[in-house]
């Protein structure tokens, strides 16, 4: 059986099955559905509508041996110009968000107004950041105003860590649940430090899948404007950095503090911002975001990547590591 015949018979499987509800695309392109705006298509792309229909599908592709990539919102990869040898399976329909309060913290102050209480949430690994942030502003939470204007998924901020305005993903956490692709059972992650650091999770040296992850934060009415504000002003920061002015994938080294410096003003000082290799662009006013300019390709992002790498290693004696993920056919 031919490889396409395979991704058709699967898709067959899928439509018909009772457990299964969600999008069966054959041949997708995967650029559009990432932030860079680069890459292939996929020979065979899922987006299931819940956990039920995702764990399904991941079960039938270890069945039929078929090599599958799990796509959140696509804002920290780079797919291939040749794009995948497998299926994509999109998270982005797992996105609902849930609360829980504990009934000892339902407490009222005299004057009638709720005090500040602990508060967790839920969301699914498909959430988008931005829905999560919205969610917080419009329900009075505060203590994650550091993500607002972060693209991509729970799910992938959670695997990646992701860090922002000196906040880790890591700081709120309070569990996780995540399917275990070798037993394919889910299971429980309880929060413990000494699991993570920067850039760091638990979940990058297991092959399982993020299902949903639960936060700890604090539900403070009378301060809700003020979370308001600390959004916008984390946002308009972003903004003034150039982060959305071209397709792009965020940050591209990690930083390291025994460096001295950040990442990009090592590039700067090395004379790199600007440079450009086809359509990629070492960012004329940030060293560590490399743009599409319009045509960019994975190769021309590859080029900058191994150019950076190599010119900080010789101007400056540090080894500079990769953040971004470049994924696909080689």
């Amino acid at each position: 059986m031919s490889s396409m015949n395979c991704f058709e018979s699967l898709k067959i499987e899928l439509e018909t099955s009772l457990k299964y509800e969600g999008i069966i695309l054959l041949d997708e392109p995967i650029a559009p559905k990432t932030t860079f705006k680069i890459g292939g298509n996929a020979p065979l792309y899922l987006e299931p509508k819940d956990c039920t229909s995702l764990i399904t599908s991941i079960k039938a592709l270890k069945e039929k041996e078929i090599p599958y990539f799990i796509l959140g919102h696509g804002s920290n990869i780079v797919v291939s110009d040749k794009g995948f040898d497998g299926a994509v399976v999109c998270t982005s329909r797992l996105s609902a968000i849930t609360t829980e309060i504990e009934a000892s913290d339902e407490r009222q102050k005299n004057d009638g107004q709720a005090l500040p209480h602990p508060i967790s949430i839920t969301c699914e690994a498909g959430t988008a950041i931005a829905a999560f942030i919205n969610f917080c502003k419009k329900n009075a939470i505060e203590n994650c105003e550091e993500f607002s204007g972060l693209p991509g998924s729970i799910g992938g901020a959670v695997y990646m860590n992701a860090r922002c305005f000196e906040k880790s993903i890591s700081d709120i956490i309070q569990s996780v649940f995540y399917l275990d692709m070798h037993t394919m059972e889910t299971e429980r992650y309880t929060f413990s430090a000494s699991d993570w650091d920067y850039k760091k999770s638990p979940f990058q040296e297991k092959d399982v899948l993020i299902l949903s992850a639960t936060f700890s934060l604090v539900k403070n009415d009378e301060k809700k404007e003020q979370i308001c504000e600390k959004c916008r002003s984390y946002m308009q920061q972003r903004v003034k950095k150039g982060h959305f002015e071209f397709p792009s994938a965020g940050s591209v080294f990690k930083n390291n503090r025994d460096f001295g410096s950040p990442s990009g003003k090592l590039i700067d000082e090395c004379g790199l911002k600007g440079t450009q290799i086809g359509g990629a662009q070492i960012a004329p006013w940030h060293g560590n975001f490399i743009i599409n300019t319009g045509n960019a390709s994975e190769k021309d992002v590859r080029a900058l990547v191994n150019l950076a790498i190599a010119e900080v290693k010789r101007q400056k004696g540090f080894e500079l590591s990769p953040e971004i993920i470049f994924c696909g056919k080689e």
